[in-house]
């Protein structure tokens, strides 16, 4: 629940529109609801403006599914990241509005209308091998109620491609980065913009990559400043963060 639904429970309460018993009721599972396997966190979107936000990886499709199957009752949006084609069928068959992003392999179910702010998050690749994690960030963004420009293929070894893209980028409240190899794209956007910028390192490139530790270095020392760098490959927590820098005040 957000403030402005307790607000609304609350006043409807003191005007007789509602009795105790049933905003007890509306408020049973208040703060969290127990499966189990996994309590669900109600009361997040309080605390932090955002519902809880599943991490599929590592849980069963039963219980992907149970879990969505709770928050959508809650009437909340529900996303799930890291989430497979089998886990989606399974949601899809108890919410049959959900959708699937396939690329950023995250699960949607909306209950609420958002409003996005004018301002804009920019998501730049350094290649194509980075799409994947480039739109967990981008759908992220977009599913926390933001608009989003995508310039994917822009990498340091063909730079007039970021540069084309200046103008746009630039009328960006917020740019993240998403680059493997040596990740040096982070770098030079900082050195470009005026935006606080997200560098996201990814585990594409050869054997010397380290599984995107070079590109996770390589972003951590960088001499442009105003870069901040999360872990590799978490373009989810690169969107999420982009989301609340967009929408402050």
């Amino acid at each position: 629940m957000t403030r402005k639904e307790i607000e609304l429970l609350l006043t409807e309460v003191k005007n007789g529109d509602k009795s105790v018993d049933q905003a007890m009721e509306i408020l049973r599972d208040f703060p969290y609801t127990d499966l189990g396997f996994a309590r669900i966190d109600h009361h997040r979107e309080i605390r932090t403006g955002y519902p809880e936000i599943v991490y599929c990886a590592g849980k069963t499709v039963l219980q992907v599914a149970e879990i969505f199957k709770v928050m959508s009752e809650k009437e909340n949006n529900v996303i799930g990241t890291r989430a497979g084609m089998e886990m989606y069928e399974a949601v899809r068959h108890i919410i049959p509005s959900a959708k699937y992003y396939s690329d950023a392999r995250i699960i949607s179910v909306q209950k609420k209308k958002l409003t996005c702010p004018e301002s804009r998050i920019a998501v730049i690749t350094a290649g194509t091998s980075d799409i994947p994690v480039a739109e967990e960030a981008a759908v992220t963004s977009e599913l926390l109620g933001n608009n989003v420009l995508r310039i994917y293929d822009a990498g340091v070894a063909g730079i007039h491609r970021l540069v084309d893209k200046l103008q746009d980028i630039r009328k960006c409240r917020v740019i993240i980065v998403i680059a493997g190899m040596e990740g040096a794209l982070a770098s030079v956007v900082g050195g470009l913009v005026d935006k606080p910028v997200i560098a996201v390192p990814t585990s594409v490139g050869y054997g010397a990559n380290f599984a995107g530790i070079s590109a996770l270095l390589a972003m951590l020392t960088s001499c442009s400043a105003g870069v901040t760098v999360v872990n590799i490959d978490n373009g989810f927590g690169a969107g999420f963060s982009a989301s609340m820098i967009n929408q402050m005040k």
